[in-house]
């Protein structure tokens, strides 16, 4: 009778303990461990004030939207001011996980604007799994938000 008292005392606590396990979320680097600025940069903030030249060393938040399955070399982050940025990571010195998608981002690191040749969007059409039809139709450069990374903030 005692192990059944005993039982019935501990499996509760312990149904209740995994259901706030469950609701803590973890976070997770990926390159350099960085400290969060108290207030992160407006994206609109951050590309509105930069020329093609330019370069401005800030973070951003935003969610993972796509993200290279090849080995996850490269992610697209939609950010607050629903642009989406090409985020690649500093010196090719860390990938984040190819299940990345849909989850919530700090980046730090470097933000810029740069044209992007037709062979390198055929590059990453093809990581993506385009089809070759897809892939054929891109024919023209294209401006677009960049970002390089020297570390990730993940929220698992």
């Amino acid at each position: 009778m005692k192990v059944f008292n005993t039982f019935a005392i501990v499996l509760p606590m312990f149904f209740v303990m995994l259901g706030n396990a469950q609701k803590q979320e973890s976070m997770s680097f990926y390159g350099e461990e960085f400290k969060m600025n108290k207030e992160y940069a407006m994206a609109s903030e951050v590309y509105g004030k930069i020329a093609s030249n330019d370069t401005i060393k800030t973070q951003l938040t935003g969610v993972i939207k796509e993200v290279c399955q090849a080995k996850g070399c490269w992610m697209k982050v939609k950010l607050d001011s629903n642009d989406e940025v090409f985020v690649k990571f500093k010196d090719y010195g860390f990938f984040v996980p190819t299940n990345s998608a849909d989850k919530n981002v700090v980046l730090n690191g470097v933000a810029f604007l740069e044209e992007v040749s037709i062979e390198e969007q055929r590059h990453y059409a093809k990581d993506r799994g385009d089809s070759p039809e897809e892939i054929a139709k891109i024919n023209t450069p294209k401006k677009t938000l960049r970002f390089e990374a020297d570390g990730v903030l993940i929220q698992d």
